[in-house]
C-alpha cells in the first residue's frame, strides 16, 4: 500500500545506520499495527548486522539504478539457522500479495488435516502429485484443487478454510497470513496475503521438523525450479541448494527459501533467503518487469551467500 512506501524506504535507510533503528523499526511497527494489530518488537528486530546495512545499500543502489522503482516496496529477510542469528530484518511486518508463495501454506494446511484424520483426509499418491505439479510447476489448477480439498474436509470454507486450519493449530507461525481467493484462471491473483515474518516462521518450523509432514514438505519445496535465490546467482555454485517457493504475478516477484551449502570440512550451513517486490499496479510489460525484479532478487542473494561463504568458510 502507498500508506507504508515513505516507511519502508525508511526502514531500509535504517538498516545501514544502526543508531536510528529503534526508533524508525517502532515508527513501521506502529503503522502496521494500525491495520494488523502491534507486532512483538523484539521479533522484529535483526542484529543490526553488517550484512543487513549491506543488503540496504545494495537496494538503494539498484532503486538509483531503475533495477527496483521508488514507487515499489520491497521485505528483506535472512536468518543463520547455524548461529541462531536474525541476520537481516527489513520491513518484515508488513503484509504483501503473496502470488504462489501462498501454495506450500495450502500444502501445509492439508497436511495439519491428514496428520489429524480430519474427514479422511489421507495422503495418496494423487495428492502427492497434485502437490508436486503446486509446488515445482506452481499448477494453478492442482493448487485449486488443493484448495477444494481443504475446504472439503474442514467446515466447507472454500480458501478462507487454508487460513483457518493454519491459525487454529499454529497462530503464532502464520500470525498475518491471509487466505481469501483460489487463483483465478488469469493466474493474476492479489488478494491472499503474508508478511516476510510469516514465510520467516514458516521456514524456521520447517527446517527443525516441527510442523506434520516437515519431511515432506522440504522434498517438495526442494523439488528443481526456476528459483531467484539460488539459480544463476552469479556466486553460487552447483552444489548448494534451494528448498523454496516463488511468487510472480504483474503486481509482485518473490522468492521464500531455505538455502542450504557446504563448508569445506562437508559441514551443512544453512539459512533462510526471503526477498519480495511489490508494486500497487500491474506493470504494464510484464515480462520485462519480472525479469528484472528477479535479478535484483538474485542479486541480493547473491550478496547474502558472499556473507555467509565468508563467515562459514563455505565451499
Amino acid at each position: 500500500m502507498h500508506f507504508f512506501t515513505s516507511t519502508e524506504h525508511a526502514a531500509e535507510d535504517a538498516a545501514a545506520c544502526p543508531e536510528r533503528r529503534w526508533f524508525l523499526e517502532t515508527l513501521a511497527a506502529a503503522s502496521v499495527g494500525a491495520l494488523v494489530g502491534w507486532p512483538d518488537l523484539t521479533e522484529a528486530k535483526s542484529t543490526g548486522s553488517q550484512l543487513e546495512g549491506q543488503v540496504s545499500r545494495l537496494v538503494k543502489r539498484m532503486r538509483r539504478q531503475g533495477l527496483i522503482l521508488a514507487s515499489e516496496s520491497t521485505s528483506w529477510s535472512v536468518y543463520d539457522f547455524t548461529t541462531r542469528t536474525k541476520l537481516v530484518s527489513i520491513n518484515e511486518a508488513v503484509p504483501r500479495q503473496a502470488a504462489s508463495m501462498i501454495k506450500p501454506f495450502v500444502a501445509q494446511a492439508y497436511f495439519y488435516q491428514v496428520s489429524q484424520g480430519k474427514k479422511g483426509a489421507r495422503y495418496t499418491n494423487s495428492v502427492r502429485h497434485t502437490m508436486e505439479r503446486m509446488i515445482q510447476h506452481s499448477d494453478n489448477r492442482a493448487t485449486n484443487r488443493l484448495f477444494d480439498l481443504v475446504s472439503r474436509h474442514g467446515a466447507g470454507r472454500g480458501p478462507r478454510e487454508v487460513e483457518a486450519v493454519l491459525k487454529a493449530n499454529a497462530p503464532g507461525i502464520f500470525k498475518q497470513v491471509q487466505v481469501v481467493e483460489k487463483i483465478p484462471a488469469s493466474g493474476a491473483t492479489y488478494a491472499n496475503r503474508a508478511s516476510a515474518w510469516d514465510y520467516s516462521r514458516f521456514l524456521y518450523a520447517l527446517h527443525h521438523g516441527k510442523l506434520p509432514y516437515s519431511k515432506e514438505m522440504h522434498r517438495l519445496m526442494r523439488l528443481p525450479n526456476h528459483d531467484r535465490i539460488t539459480t544463476r546467482v552469479a556466486s553460487m555454485p552447483s552444489s548448494v541448494h534451494a528448498c523454496d517457493k516463488t511468487g510472480s504475478t504483474a503486481k509482485l516477484c518473490g522468492d521464500m527459501g531455505i538455502i542450504e551449502a557446504r563448508d569445506r570440512y562437508g559441514h551443512t550451513h544453512a539459512y533462510t533467503m526471503i526477498g519480495i517486490i511489490e508494486r500497487q499496479t500491474r506493470a504494464r510489460h510484464y515480462g520485462s518487469w519480472i525479469s528484472k525484479r528477479s535479478d535484483a532478487i538474485r542479486e541480493v542473494s547473491n550478496l547474502v551467500y558472499l556473507y555467509m561463504k565468508d563467515r562459514h568458510r563455505l565451499v
